[in-house]
């Protein structure tokens, strides 16, 4: 808990708790499905939950911001945001149902209301959104295709509506293939550990 703690200020003791909770259960399912490396159960909190919930160092998500987690896995990033953002609904999917069979018990475990989990294609999503968040699913393009039409036109938030993507190392290439314009976020200016030196937030506005 103590590196959530180091960057993220003024959790409430709900929010304390839930997050505390999450070794225990990734733990505990893990073994029955597995989600997450062993290697990285030991080291949930950094690679995992702190890594999730860098998107909160870019966009501070108003009450009431919808977002949709894409290739959701485990719940990452959806389920740590949905703990630090209650008043915020998140949408978490995966096309493999065990995942979300994952992802459900450990958001009714925590009592998140704000979480949905459901086992389809990002494609195959009928609804609009603030937001779309992922990690490490596949490369900026095809992946903008994939979620295209599926942005709102409201704008709740200091940063446009698109997608905020958990990325690492050189991206010169993939976003040279996108050839549109994006923004990167360098996490090692919001964390010191050595994990996120190459870690990256890569931002692409979409419209509607």
């Amino acid at each position: 808990m103590d590196i959530i703690l180091k960057y993220f200020h003024g959790l409430t003791p709900l929010q304390k708790e839930q997050f505390s909770k999450l070794p225990e259960l990734y733990s505990h399912w893990n073994e029955q499905i597995n989600v997450i490396s062993r290697q990285d159960i030991e080291n949930l909190f950094e690679k995992h939950i702190l890594h999730s919930l860098a998107i909160a160092k870019v966009v501070n998500f108003k009450n009431g911001t919808e977002i949709l987690d894409v290739g959701t896995g485990g719940g990452f990033p959806g389920i740590p945001l949905a703990i630090l953002y209650p008043e915020c609904q998140f949408h978490l999917v995966d096309s493999i149902g065990k995942k979300i069979k994952v992802v459900t018990e450990i958001a009714q475990a925590l009592g998140l209301k704000n979480v949905r989990a459901e086992q389809i294609r990002a494609e195959q999503i009928d609804y609009e959104y603030d937001f779309v968040v992922t990690r490490a699913v596949t490369r900026v393009l095809p992946f903008t295709e994939w979620v295209r039409g599926k942005f709102n036109q409201n704008q709740y938030n200091k940063l446009k509506n698109g997608i905020l993507f958990l990325k690492g190392g050189d991206l010169s290439e993939e976003l040279k293939e996108y050839g549109k314009k994006t923004k990167t976020y360098e996490l090692y200016e919001f964390f010191d550990e050595e994990f996120f030196e190459t870690k990256k937030i890569v931002y692409v506005q979409m419209t509607k």
